[in-house]
């Protein structure tokens, strides 16, 4: 559905982005990470149509953006960061107004917008102004303009920001609803959630795309395990260093005496519970616990972008 070729954006002498190139099937959550200037906002704002790539080419649903604007832009809902919303109207006045911008065919209109009130959970206040609802009912009105029109690609950029824990999860819930229907291309900077709703993510540097996978396929290139063994780490630590398939030995600190926690960091199919209980067989030293740990978006996010440096 999301076709990026080449992309590339300069502002003057600085380069946003460089010859990006990724696509999106239809019903895949796409999460898109980067720190502070690696090119995230401009790449919603040349996939919405804000912005023209400097090279490059953009489609969506096979409609090239800029010379077919008005198809591309038909598949296409957006919720930005600051929802674009107005005070003074009803809900269902807006999310009318929304709809005749999509172009949806009047007397389908009603109907419509009862289905995308169920949807967002506005029905109940669809006749208050939007000046009088709370952030996180203003929050839902942005959301639901980007239902409008059914489009098959939705664009969401920090659709929980300023929100309280319920009001986050409640949008969550909307958003992992899409999932199948929809494809949806979703940037936030908490990477928890990000975790949580989508399938794969894209992560960014300095304009160029550094890691590209689906959330599962990280976690498969690397293994950890905590291990907590009884024997002190003077003993144990340059063995454990021996072990053809130990990558990364880390010591973790415990309260008790006598013991050692480390994890090990090895290759995905490496067997290293083999070596590790050959070895303290061989040493006669019981092992306290094993456990798997699995990695946090977080720590992939960091290792990924100080990699690339």
């Amino acid at each position: 559905m999301i076709v990026f070729d080449q992309v590339s954006k300069r502002y003057g002498a600085y380069q946003a982005l460089s010859e990006l190139s990724f696509s999106a099937p239809k019903g895949q959550v796409l999460g898109l990470l980067g720190q502070n200037g690696a090119g995230k906002t401009t790449a919603m704002n040349i996939l919405t149509g804000c912005l023209a790539p400097s090279s490059g080419k953009v489609s969506i649903g096979g409609f090239d953006l800029l010379a077919q604007p008005r198809e591309a832009k038909r598949l296409l809902g957006y919720l930005p960061e600051q929802a674009p919303l107005y005070d003074e109207m009803t809900v269902r006045a807006y999310l009318r107004f929304a709809c005749e911008l999509k172009e949806v065919q009047r007397s389908a209109i009603p109907k419509h917008i009862a289905q995308i009130g169920e949807k967002t959970g506005l029905n109940d206040v669809m006749d208050r102004k939007i000046g009088n609802l709370s952030k996180g009912y203003r929050q839902r009105v942005g959301f639901a303009q980007a239902l409008c029109g059914s489009p098959e690609v939705i664009v969401l950029d920090e659709p929980t920001v300023g929100l309280d824990p319920r009001q986050s999860s409640e949008m969550r819930g909307l958003v992992k609803a899409l999932s199948g229907e929809h494809t949806v291309l979703f940037s936030s900077h908490i990477l928890s959630e990000v975790q949580s709703i989508c399938d794969r993510i894209i992560i960014l540097h300095h304009g160029r795309i550094i890691c590209d996978s689906a959330l599962q396929a990280l976690r498969q290139g690397e293994r950890r395990l905590r291990a907590v063994v009884a024997c002190g780490e003077g003993m144990l630590l340059p063995r454990l260093r021996q072990l053809k398939s130990v990558k990364y030995v880390q010591v973790e600190r415990l309260s008790e005496a006598g013991t050692t926690q480390v994890v090990l960091t090895a290759e995905g199919d490496a067997p290293v519970e083999r070596e590790l209980f050959t070895l303290l067989s061989g040493l006669q030293t019981p092992i306290l616990r094993l456990s798997p740990v699995e990695d946090s978006l977080e720590e992939i996010f960091l290792r990924a972008t100080g990699d690339a440096g």
